[in-house]
């Protein structure tokens, strides 16, 4: 029964390593030695705990891990920092022409211009898209 503590112990504290790593390498090693704690308590044999507990690491290492991996990267991007703008909705604050502007962006005030020089400005309370940021500077388009 001291065995099956000691693959707790080993099974816990990989697992919260596995926070600072992140690669589900040590999460896999952790969940096999919970797999050996388990066989220490059904057979009381150390050769038996140890034979489970490889076992259960190259599979969670070769089948768990690989899928898990790829499921969680699978998911949409997420984009932060300026990336996260393109796209985001602004409220111009004053008026937007082709060289200077003013609009409210995420709770923000922004300098802002318009993308073309043809293009008649853009007047205070218009609601415009985020097309890309330049520099301080958004370049934003009237919505339709």
């Amino acid at each position: 029964m001291a065995w099956a503590l000691v693959w707790l112990i080993v099974g816990i504290a990989l697992m919260i390593a596995e926070v600072v790593s992140g690669d589900f390498v040590l999460i896999m090693l952790g969940v096999a030695a919970l797999f050996g704690a388990g066989a220490e308590v059904l057979t009381g044999n150390l050769l038996i705990d140890v034979a489970v507990f490889a076992v259960a690491s190259v599979g969670m290492l070769l089948l768990v891990r690989p899928t898990l991996k790829r499921r969680l990267l699978s998911g949409p991007a997420h984009h932060t920092g300026i990336d996260a703008l393109i796209g985001a909705r602004a409220v111009v604050v004053s008026t937007v022409d082709a060289e200077a502007g003013r609009v409210k962006l995420g709770g923000d005030v922004w300098s802002a211009r318009s993308m073309g020089d043809h293009l008649p400005p853009i007047q205070p309370g218009t609601s415009v898209t985020v097309v890309e940021i330049s520099g301080a500077t958004a370049v934003v388009s009237a919505e339709p």
